[in-house]
């Protein structure tokens, strides 16, 4: 596929935070960009050229984008795969594409793409039945999780069990039809890579970050981790054969556990700009949203070097207000960077930014100051 060039139009569908920052990214590069999202003056909706206000299953206003854009994304995984299809079959290049999609979205369908890939990933039990359920306990054992096969994120549609009683409880209360049993592993690290893959088949991976989450919800990436070389090496060789798999165009955030004897386990694949790489917007001269832009326009892809040490931490809402006080203590450190979506509604737990903070001397001196910023931020 030939480039496409400058003034050219990036279609996205969904508009929240991943679209605004790969929006920027894509006019920095000379790209117009139209979103397809249900809320009006979403977080992407603010920042492009046009916005189509309909819902991801309209199919008239699918055809609208087909119409307008030479190429087009997706910013999350819970866009119906049948809308991607429908943008294909109108002859619309959609990258990541719907095969990409189909298997991010099914838990039954990742796991089963990963182990045929090559890598390592927690045994698992497909659950349709009671009697599916009592199998797995039997095979997989405990302690155990029982997840959803579809729509779970941010560890909704999960539950840990540690007996047969929590495990009929969660069978009961999660009521879905396609359930997945994970073994729960033991892990020192949760470990991500981004990587991105072009149309030509070049592929770029940035170092491993470690994740630390609270409550489910990222709240710090450690941009690099600190762990040994060959463990780098290996996180990185996994994303990249994953992407090639996956035969992947554009970027994937790759979630995997570092275990106590360093083996590395695979936990989920995102085929799109992921939370731990938003460090990349000030640690590295090409971000993982610039990246992504690179990627699907048939562009050679940037550097993944790393400026210094990052330390990323999400800004969550309180549901206290809406507006952010502190900012103007936060921004007397040089080395900080503060990046704010746009979102009308500070709820509780809602993810409504984050900062960077950037040393050129150690993780602990960047954790430090990232810390120190976050607390003096308060919702008013």
């Amino acid at each position: 596929m030939n480039p496409i060039l400058p003034g050219g139009v990036i279609g996205i569908l969904g508009g929240g935070q991943l679209g605004r920052m790969s929006t920027f990214k894509a006019k920095q590069l000379g790209y117009k960009v139209v979103v397809l999202d249900p809320t009006p003056g979403c977080p992407c909706g603010q920042v492009v050229d046009e916005q189509i206000v309909a819902s991801f299953d309209d199919e008239l206003a699918l055809r609208q984008l087909a119409e307008k854009c030479e190429v087009i994304t997706y910013e999350f995984e819970n866009v119906d795969s049948r809308a991607v299809e429908l943008l294909e079959q109108l002859g619309r290049k959609v990258f990541p594409d719907s095969q990409a999609l189909k298997i991010s979205q099914n838990r039954w369908a990742e796991k089963e793409f990963l182990r045929r890939s090559g890598v390592g990933v927690a045994d698992f039990f497909k659950v349709a039945s009671l009697a599916d359920l009592e199998t797995a306990m039997q095979q997989i054992g405990f302690p155990g999780l029982l997840k959803t096969a579809t729509g779970g994120y941010d560890g909704k549609g999960q539950v840990v069990l540690y007996n047969e009683d929590d495990a009929r409880q969660a069978f009961a209360t999660l009521n879905h039809p396609a359930l997945i049993w994970e073994k729960k592993v033991t892990f020192v690290k949760e470990l991500s890579v981004i990587c991105g893959r072009n149309q030509a088949g070049e592929i770029v991976t940035y170092p491993a970050v470690e994740n630390i989450h609270v409550e489910n919800i990222l709240d710090m990436s450690l941009a690099p981790a600190e762990a040994p070389a060959h463990v780098q090496a290996e996180a990185q060789h996994i994303a990249r054969t994953i992407a090639e798999q996956l035969k992947l165009v554009g970027v994937c955030g790759v979630e995997m556990f570092l275990l106590p004897d360093e083996t590395i386990l695979v936990n989920e694949i995102a085929p799109r700009p992921h939370n731990s790489g938003h460090y990349t917007l000030e640690a590295c001269l090409c971000s993982q949203f610039e990246q992504h832009i690179r990627a699907i326009c048939g562009l050679p892809l940037g550097s993944t070097d790393l400026k210094g040490y990052a330390v990323m931490v999400n800004i969550l809402g309180t549901g206290a207000g809406n507006r952010l006080a502190g900012l103007e203590q936060v921004l007397q450190n040089s080395q900080l960077a503060v990046h704010l979506y746009g979102k009308s509604s500070a709820a509780a737990r809602r993810k409504m930014g984050h900062l960077t903070a950037l040393s050129p001397h150690s993780l602990a001196e960047a954790r430090g100051w990232a810390l120190e910023a976050r607390a003096k931020l308060k919702w008013v």
